[in-house]
């Protein structure tokens, strides 16, 4: 039986893909289960060869089709369990919903607010959003953009302590520690106040940090109403494809004033033993915003939160925003009513249950929009074919391109996945800089010229794009454009610039383990 199972498993190895052994199969013969063992590996892959590339990326097809191809029916195993980036079908629903409630709800609102003169093209990004995303562009004032890690999670709770009614935390790894301490107090002193707290956090993205056995005990105990976004639980049904992530990062106080960004809640260490001996922290920025934008950020809460537990909370169109400003909520004069603003913003949001990349559209029209001078940061950055062309091809037709990374990522298999694009990246003109480890560069922003910017929680990377849920605002000519500006400058002034002749010297293992990391990297 053995010496059977030994012949058939050599057939269907990827010597040859097994067609050097046919003939030793045929002459010595062959147990019927192993016959039926080699009759079901092919079967399963010509139908592999003509599922995996219905509408996926050529290259994500192609590695799909490797892995199937060279580890016989442990690539089928893992392509049933992370081959689909769709959500199941109740979710997909969902978005759909809310994306048609948003668009009845501001059908009268135009593409861009009264008052704001646009060029043709950043018009076209603004209406490209709200096609993908339904989302209209508002109004608001930009009070803050925080780089300070501590002191932004301190600002945050600053911000809960006003709260009169809601406060609404969705953060993508959350953990109750020394330095969130003074964030989960204010939400306690919320609650005290009669304020009703809603946090929600990812499930696989939080429940490896120390402490996460013990936090919704917690939370429980300050009455604080919980959800964990995307929960993994077999055991009560809820199955999913395991490596889908809800990313988003962003707080809302009654309605009025909002966060989003980069920072998740937890200690900038992660919490990790090695991390704290090596002085490894993270760096990141969170953008504090005021006026009718926050509206549509509650949105985003609001569908999440209705997903995850069936709980409706009202949405508002910028309109009826616009007029709880100038009135007030109950129990508020209105002189402590923030001003509306007059920054043009868009909330885009973009994740599996979008069908359209939002993401990724916005971000190539804008490398595509830069005419003088580009800047990318990114801790992750694996882009698309679509991306990646766009980048290199604006550094080919005169565009001062810069990219901004961290010296070493925080996980390995990213590092050698982004390095594997450095060679093409240098060739093509495009800067480097390397923000120094250990420190861990973990802002995400885009800026072209003086024109256009977006920031929030995704990367640029194939998984931002198709994978996770994410948030990201977007703005023109105004002052989130000027503040994230000077962010760059002093991430400018701590990098260090990669030259082509340093990374010609790369030894030869790092560049194969590199092109393989890039071939794993897309397995989307």
């Amino acid at each position: 039986m053995w010496d059977d199972l030994h012949s058939a498993w050599s057939f269907i190895t990827p010597d040859g893909f097994g067609f050097s052994f046919l003939g030793t199969l045929v002459t010595e013969g062959m147990a019927w289960w192993a016959w039926m063992l080699v009759a079901l590996d092919y079967s399963l892959k010509i139908i592999a060869l003509g599922y995996v590339p219905s509408q996926r990326k050529p290259t994500s097809a192609m590695a799909w089709l490797l892995a199937i191809f060279l580890m016989p029916f442990v690539g089928i195993i893992l392509f049933m369990l992370i081959g689909s980036p769709y959500i199941n079908r109740r979710r997909h629903h969902i978005q759909n919903r809310a994306n048609e409630l948003i668009r009845t709800v501001s059908r009268d609102e135009p593409d861009v607010p009264e008052g704001h003169t646009l060029t043709p093209e950043q018009r076209s990004l603004v209406s490209l959003n709200r096609r993908l995303t339904a989302m209209p562009a508002t109004t608001g004032t930009v009070v803050d953009v925080h780089s300070d890690y501590n002191a932004s999670i301190r600002r945050m709770a600053e911000a809960v302590d006003t709260a009169d009614h809601y406060v609404n935390v969705q953060i993508y790894i959350t953990a109750w520690d020394s330095t969130t301490d003074v964030f989960f107090r204010a939400l306690e002193r919320a609650v005290d106040r009669g304020v009703t707290v809603r946090l929600m956090f990812d499930h696989v993205g939080s429940w490896k940090y120390p402490g996460y056995r013990t936090l919704g005990r917690r939370l429980d105990a300050i009455g604080v109403r919980w959800l964990v976004m995307l929960p993994l639980q077999p055991w009560r049904w809820r199955f999913r494809r395991p490596d889908l992530r809800n990313h988003r990062k962003l707080v809302v106080i009654d309605g009025h004033t909002g966060f989003m960004g980069s920072q998740n809640m937890i200690d900038s260490s992660y919490l990790m033993k090695a991390n704290v001996r090596e002085g490894r922290h993270w760096i990141d920025n969170m953008v504090e915003v005021t006026g009718p934008v926050v509206t549509m950020l509650n949105s985003v809460f609001a569908v999440d939160w209705f997903t995850e537990c069936g709980e409706e909370l009202p949405l508002l169109t910028p309109s009826e925003s616009a007029e709880w400003l100038d009135n007030g909520p109950k129990g508020n004069s209105p002189d402590a009513v923030p001003d509306p603003g007059s920054d043009m913003l868009q909330i885009v949001p973009s994740g599996p249950g979008f069908t359209t990349e939002p993401n990724l559209r916005l971000f190539s029209s804008v490398v595509h929009h830069a005419k003088s001078h580009l800047i990318l940061v990114s801790p992750y950055f694996i882009p698309d074919e679509s991306l990646l062309e766009a980048i290199t091809t604006a550094a080919y037709r005169g565009v001062e391109v810069e990219l901004f990374v961290s010296e070493r990522a925080d996980q390995n298999l990213v590092e050698h996945a982004q390095s594997s694009y450095y060679a093409e990246l240098l060739s093509a003109g495009i800067r480097i800089l390397r923000y120094p480890y250990p420190a861990v560069l973990h802002s995400k922003f885009m800026i072209a010229d003086n024109e256009v910017v977006c920031t929030g929680s995704s990367n640029m990377d194939m998984r931002s794009f198709g994978l996770n849920y994410e948030i990201t605002l977007m703005s023109v000519e105004g002052t989130l454009l000027h503040r994230m500006k000077d962010l760059a400058a002093e991430y400018r002034e701590a990098s260090v610039e990669l030259t082509a002749e340093e990374w010609d010297r790369r030894p030869r293992l790092r560049r194969y383990v590199d092109n393989v990391a890039r071939l794993s990297s897309a397995l989307q």
